[in-house]
């Protein structure tokens, strides 16, 4: 099934996403549950497995953690209790200061830094309801990669709560993460 392949017209919470097979990897948007890709691409992995090293390696010692998917990061709305949250993600990776949010599910709250690797079956759901979503919950670092083209398009959350325009790298590029003041990470090590 493709990422955009849904569930039922139903809508879901946490609660019944937990009862779902293991083997099967969905994300709940407003409640809207979507297929998630079964097999990322060999250059998916890649990039991934580079940026995870990257940030892991800058991170020991200090307090932020850095995960790769799966892992799950509730959104709940106000109101919503952990089991009626109906917003679950599984970014690529995800990068969490405030310890606080992190249980042995996963992250319940905002991550500070959220990379979306696309796909063609996740374009248009990372670029434009996950784009609008991390806004909306004040995701302060928003990385697209797009792997085919080997470019990257950053977004840093503003004082007002909007996503400044994109910063776009190609991997000749380095990038100077928002979040923390002395990590730059070099794109040719990424594409490589």
């Amino acid at each position: 099934m493709s990422d955009t392949a849904q569930r039922s017209e139903q809508l879901y919470t946490y609660q019944d996403y937990l009862t779902w097979p293991e083997s099967e990897r969905w994300e709940l948007l407003n409640g809207r549950a979507y297929n998630m890709t079964p097999a990322p691409s060999r250059k998916h992995q890649e990039i991934s497995g580079q940026l995870l090293t990257l940030f892991n390696n800058y991170l020991k010692g200090k307090t932020c953690r850095v995960y790769a998917a799966p892992f799950d990061v509730r959104l709940p709305q106000l109101q919503e209790s952990d089991e009626q949250t109906s917003t679950v993600v599984q970014p690529d990776l995800v990068i969490v200061c405030d310890t606080s949010k992190l249980d042995h599910r996963g992250c319940k709250g905002s991550p500070d830094l959220v990379v979306e690797i696309t796909s063609p079956s996740t374009f248009q759901k990372d670029l434009k309801k996950k784009f609008i979503l991390y806004e909306k919950v004040g995701v302060r670092e928003y990385w697209i990669v797009y792997p085919e083209e080997n470019t990257l398009s950053v977004f840093h959350l503003t004082q007002e709560g909007k996503y400044s325009r994109p910063e776009v790298y190609t991997e000749q590029d380095s990038i100077k993460v928002g979040i923390f003041e002395d990590l730059t990470i070099e794109l040719s090590e990424v594409f490589a």
